[in-house]
């Protein structure tokens, strides 16, 4: 991917393709306003590259244009579409060169004979996030403001999208910068020791250079501690809800998606394989997994279904045990709780619209949990344990978005690598070891902080995080 040629003008289709009411093919590189103008013919009679930069115009894609002259008319003219054409100059674009966007009608049919021309005309297909990658070489962004692009295309939930927003904003970045410029003023001291031996470091740099090492790892402390939180903000967690035929698992599934998504009935057995969706809860992306009811298999079917049944509580982040408050605990119930006791869970009794022969006392003397008693006919108690999964989630915590909150798994390891470096050099200090040791893991710090900006970061890793882009971004 990073062998091409990015002297290259890249165009693509960068809404997804359906029936709409608009679809953009972008256009990004130095022949981009050479082939607008080529195919553009405009209702003023002007060329594109006569436009000023970020101004919209209006007119049509043509495929056998000549010469075009004021007020020429549409004769013997192949109309592809009816379009505004917007004009944006480097160097104050999103990838610092120029680029041109085509607002067709959403059609896959136009879309793909604009897109068919400006092909011809000299552009080359974009790969998967060429677009942000440019922004990225180009120097209008670093790495992390890139990965917080993709963030907000892929944001599951309203938290997400406002967290990837503040790293895209740039404040992580700023954070990461100022840390990496106080390593460097402490690694410039040692240097400078290394150059001059004959002018030792005084006691009191040693202590000013011990007491910043301590604080930087305090810092970095202080990013890793909301690592996990921010991880589940922006990938959420796998939860599973069991329990045996008709206990209301599909209807529970329903309240939380707050849609007919699973098929209900009063028959058990109703819901023959798992069923997912992606759900919010209270800011929270859950991969929500509605299972078939747990029992003795009287089938091959029933037993298949099963087996997947267990293979998600095997994996599964948190389960949402369900008991039926109406009846007795049962050995299947029993036989369940025994497969999910050592998983996260929540215990939940439903049908508390019905009369009650389950209460929290008698389950607590079987099973051990948080109970909550829900009616997913009448909807009670769904409010309140939708509260509880995020609280049990977040272990009580309340985190809010802030451009400091670490929410990328490449970010979390290149800080704790750091942080370990720190820690090395702290004890170097410490042990009155030689400045030409310590600086070796000062480096390797430094190194990790420059990763997470993008400042060496091997073509490796940008394949791995740009592949990951749509093609149009």
């Amino acid at each position: 991917m990073y062998k091409l040629n990015f002297e290259d003008t890249i165009a693509a289709i960068s809404t997804p393709l359906g029936e709409s009411g608009i679809g953009i093919v972008r256009m990004s590189g130095k022949e981009a306003i050479k082939i607008a103008d080529r195919i553009f013919l405009s209702k003023d009679g002007f060329k594109p590259s006569q436009y000023r930069s970020f101004t919209i115009h209006y007119g049509y894609i043509i495929e056998n244009q000549k010469a075009k002259i004021r007020n020429q008319k549409f004769k013997n003219l192949q109309i592809i579409d009816e379009v505004l054409l917007t004009v944006m100059r480097e160097p104050r674009t999103y990838t610092k060169e120029d680029i041109v966007e085509i607002n067709c009608h959403g059609g896959i049919v136009p879309l793909r004979k604009v897109l068919e021309l400006v092909l011809r005309e000299g552009a080359r297909l974009a790969q998967p996030g060429e677009f942000t990658l440019r922004a990225f070489l180009n120097g209008r962004i670093d790495l992390i403001q890139a990965e917080a692009v993709l963030d907000i295309v892929k944001a599951k939930t309203e938290k997400a999208l406002e967290i990837a927003c503040y790293q895209l904003a740039g404040k992580f970045s700023q954070k990461i910068r100022e840390l990496k410029e106080r390593i460097l003023n402490v690694y410039a001291e040692l240097e400078a020791s290394i150059d001059f031996p004959d002018e030792e470091l005084d006691l009191h740099n040693q202590r000013f250079m011990l007491k910043e090492m301590e604080k930087l790892t305090a810092e970095i402390d202080k990013l890793l501690e909301g690592s996990d939180k921010g991880l589940i903000f922006k990938e959420g967690i796998l939860v599973v809800i069991c329990g045996k035929p008709n206990v209301g698992k599909s209807s529970l599934m329903n309240l939380l998606l707050k849609k007919n998504r699973c098929l209900v009935s009063p028959i058990p057995g109703t819901t023959r394989d798992t069923i997912e969706e992606w759900a919010n809860i209270e800011g929270i992306p859950l991969r929500l997994i509605d299972t078939a009811g747990i029992t003795a298999a009287k089938n091959a079917l029933e037993e298949e279904a099963i087996k997947r049944t267990c293979e998600y509580l095997k994996l599964a982040d948190l389960v949402l045990f369900m008991l039926d408050g109406n009846k007795k605990i049962s050995h299947d119930d029993r036989e369940i709780f025994q497969t999910i006791k050592d998983k996260p869970k929540i215990i939940i009794i439903n049908k508390i619209d019905l009369p009650c022969r389950l209460t929290p006392a008698v389950i607590k003397k079987i099973f051990r949990g948080r109970i909550f008693k829900i009616s997913c006919v009448t909807g009670e108690g769904i409010e309140r344990l939708c509260k509880e999964i995020k609280r049990f989630i977040l272990r009580g915590e309340i985190i809010e978005p802030e451009g400091y909150l670490v929410n990328n798994l490449r970010h979390k390891e290149a800080l704790l690598k750091a942080k370990n470096f720190l820690e090395k050099v702290k004890e170097g200090m410490r042990n009155g070891f030689s400045p030409e040791l310590i600086i070796l893991d000062l480096k390797e710090a430094l190194g990790n902080l420059k990763a997470i900006l993008g400042e060496s970061s091997s073509e490796d890793i940008l394949e791995k995080i740009f592949s990951q882009f749509c093609i149009g971004k």
